[in-house]
């Protein structure tokens, strides 16, 4: 089986294809009488769709959201809340030659074995396009999370090994690979560039921060917080690693510098991440995540068709040089998907 769904009071079922006639996502635990703002959910899925900039897939999708079930008069009713996205700038014809062939870095190999069949346009359902029901979801538990009075931004904090310094909150939407340092951010279009340039692509470091979580969130000991985050974050195509607060950093601290001292005022560091012993602390929650290097690119790659044949690939059509200022929205979604499961 696929698994289409996530979530257990608060779950989301996505649906559809990267080429198929729509995508889309049932959401069933949305609580009746909330009022729903349709125009703040269109925001946060023009922040993901292509086209944006040039930094991300040529691919034009207006990706507009049309509510068909659950709001009755601009309030959710407490049935399912469907939510459908057009397809409207399909390329199919891109994938023709890719429909006997493995893409190197892509799922291609694995759904064929696995299943026998696969959609080769654009992946399928292994691509990056259903994510943007996973961003409709999350917009619908962002607005419910905002009305307990928290929010969730992430941001890129590194593009190969350009590192960002500072935390700039204000200026991530005013540059197109939503970095938070505004001096940092040039070097990383510049070495963006260069990779494509060669015909290559490049890896990032996504972070996603959350403030005004309450204490107590995270139900021990299989359904920790941070267990739940991480699992949550993996299932975004292109994430490979997933840390949180000091993450991977703690392998050089000792427990004095790593444990975060408690006053009467409250926490003196936050090396935990806003996660103690798998239940929220009331700080921060601080999470990151290691993003792959886009695996479409142009340099010829070795790869083997389907009947396992060597061959050469060079990979056309229109695709993300790097994942990471894309997939913030969708790494803020999940987050909203998990907290919203908890506080449903």
């Amino acid at each position: 089986m696929v698994g289409n769904s996530f979530g257990k009071n608060f779950r989301v079922t996505t649906f559809g294809e990267s080429h198929g006639p729509a995508i889309g996502v049932v959401i069933d635990g949305v609580p009746p009488s909330f009022p729903l703002d349709i125009d703040a959910m269109q925001k946060e899925m023009d922040r993901r769709r292509p086209g944006e900039s040039p930094y991300a897939s040529g691919r034009k999708e207006p990706d507009v959201i049309e509510v068909i079930s659950g709001l009755h008069q601009g309030k959710t009713t407490g049935t399912p809340l469907t939510i459908i996205i057009r397809n409207k700038d399909q390329r199919s014809e891109d994938y023709d030659e890719l429909a006997n062939i493995y893409r190197p870095g892509h799922a291609d190999f694995t759904w064929q074995k696995k299943y026998g069949i696969r959609d080769p346009r654009g992946g399928g359902r292994s691509g990056g396009r259903e994510t943007a029901a996973r961003v409709a979801a999350g917009a619908v538990a962002g607005q419910m999370l905002a009305a307990k009075g928290i929010s969730i931004v992430g941001h890129v904090f590194q593009i190969g090994f350009i590192k960002a310094e500072k935390f700039d909150a204000a200026y991530i939407e005013q540059n197109p690979l939503r970095c938070a340092d505004h001096a940092v951010a040039p070097r990383m279009m510049a070495a963006l560039d260069k990779a494509i340039g060669d015909g290559d692509s490049l890896g990032s470091l996504v972070e996603i921060r959350a403030t005004g979580v309450p204490v107590g969130l995270g139900d021990p000991v299989f359904d920790k917080l941070d267990a739940r985050l991480a699992y949550a974050m993996m299932g975004i195509g292109a994430v490979k690693g997933v840390e949180i607060g000091s993450g991977f950093r703690c392998v050089k601290m000792r427990g004095g510098e790593h444990n975060d001292s408690l006053t009467a005022d409250g926490f003196l560091g936050n090396n935990a991440g806003g996660v103690l012993g798998g239940i929220s602390s009331g700080q921060p929650l601080i999470i990151r995540l290691a993003v792959k290097p886009a695996s479409s690119i142009a340099r010829p790659q070795r790869t083997i068709d389907a009947d396992g044949n060597p061959t050469t690939i060079s990979i056309k059509g229109r695709h993300d040089p790097c994942i990471g200022p894309r997939l913030v929205p969708v790494a803020e979604a999940m987050m909203a998907l998990v907290l919203a499961d908890y506080l449903v």
